[in-house]
């Protein structure tokens, strides 16, 4: 009786334990943890990946729905290279004490021309930032740098093509994360049906993102953090349904005799008149 009830105990703990495991098996291990920080160093991209639906947003947005709770630190600055951001990197990163630092640099190194960074000197930077974040015991993603205008045959982005052979060789020599944004951006562009419009299917002006380019760049650097592939469609569908997240620009032009009569017939604004009547157009249209 007891070889039995030994045994069958021995089978029930196997049992309760086995779903257990197969699930730790299959859920990937994020290299960041609830309760950390991160910094997103950059330019333009990053100051504007700060806003409601940028990509830093989508970034802890994403992580949230993998059950993990993190905190920003923004610290993009529209127009910066990599000196300014090795200049900067004290005050604005390393002085909040983030956990983890995204490092996007090198779009303006290039673009800039004559008043950007050449190739040693930005090799130079890149590594000093990566070095000082690492002595502050910060955890650095290292980003390749994102295209130049949507074609990859473009002068630009040909000259950026040793920047980012560059980040790619330094991530691991250093031991850091890295997402492979303009690999990313890429095969992103392929997607598109081929009589789509060129030039701003991931951007607004060929550089700056659009909603489509934060999506990429989000993705990229949840993976890189961890996240499984396979859940970033569901991610994506979430954000596309969030409010606000497309606007329509539309003109109207009446003469300002039209605009006193409306003024007077309606018992609004006309611009709130208008706003109310689109609205209503586009629910009905979107219920068909």
């Amino acid at each position: 009786m007891r070889l039995r009830l030994v045994g069958t105990m021995l089978v029930v703990g196997f049992v309760a334990f086995a779903p257990l495991h197969a699930q730790d098996e299959k859920t990937p291990a994020l290299s960041i943890l609830s309760g950390q920080k991160i910094a997103f160093l950059g330019d333009s991209i990053t100051q504007a990946g700060a806003r409601p639906g940028g990509y830093c947003q989508l970034v802890i947005d994403g992580l949230k729905k993998q059950g993990v709770e993190v905190t920003g630190v923004f610290a993009g600055i529209s127009g910066h290279k990599s000196n300014q951001m090795l200049a900067r990197l004290e005050k604005d990163v390393l002085s909040k004490d983030p956990d983890w630092m995204t490092l996007s640099c090198g779009v303006n190194d290039v673009w800039h021309g004559a008043r950007g960074v050449a190739l040693e000197p930005y090799k130079a930077n890149i590594t000093a930032i990566v070095d000082k974040a690492q002595a502050a015991g910060v955890k650095v993603m290292i980003l390749t740098a994102t295209m130049i205008k949507e074609d990859q045959a473009g002068e630009l982005n040909q000259k950026l093509l040793p920047y980012n052979e560059f980040l790619r060789e330094l991530a691991p020599a250093k031991g850091c994360l890295l997402a492979d944004l303009n690999a990313e951006m890429q095969v992103e562009l392929k997607t598109f049906p081929t009589d789509a419009p060129k030039g701003k299917q991931l951007t607004s002006d060929g550089v700056h993102m659009n909603p489509y380019g934060n999506f990429m760049m989000a993705k990229g650097i949840l993976k890189a953090f961890g996240v499984a592939e396979a859940s970033l469609p569901g991610l994506v569908t979430e954000w596309k349904k969030r409010p606000g997240s497309k606007s329509l620009r539309l003109h109207l032009s009446m003469s300002l005799h039209e605009y006193d009569v409306l003024e007077k017939k309606l018992e609004k604004p006309v611009q709130t008149a208008f706003d109310e009547f689109l609205k209503a157009k586009k629910d009905e249209l979107l219920a068909e």
